[in-house]
């Protein structure tokens, strides 16, 4: 038993009522339905802009400005969407996933409210 726990039930048997919970689901739901697809996406992205390094040195040594080539864009904005996405988690983070979470955590943390 945990000092923390106030209702006297041991702490697998929450962490199992909270796993098996239908917000704990929706939790799981909502984090993939953002994760999956975006790490789809962007690994996409990476991968055409490996593809295109190695196999059209043409395209990707045109030049846009002095210097500046196609591949050298890519490049940068392998950067540019990698905090593209970051900020789009943590907005979706902040609006879908914390809320939830928090109200899952008070759940456990005072069972007593739950049936109020």
């Amino acid at each position: 038993m945990s000092a923390g726990d106030p209702s006297g039930a041991p702490p697998d048997t929450i962490w199992e009522q909270a796993h098996d919970s239908a917000e704990f689901r929706e939790l799981r739901g909502r984090l993939r339905r953002f994760v999956f697809p975006m790490a789809g996406l962007f690994l996409a992205w990476y991968l055409l802009y490996v593809l295109l390094a190695d196999y059209a040195h043409g395209f990707m040594s045109t030049k846009i400005a002095g210097n500046f080539t196609v591949g050298l864009l890519f490049g940068l904005l392998q950067f540019v969407s990698t905090f593209l996405i970051t900020w789009l988690y943590v907005r979706y983070a902040n609006k879908k996933l914390d809320p939830l979470a928090e109200r899952i955590k008070d759940d456990i943390e005072n069972p007593e409210k739950e049936g109020a």
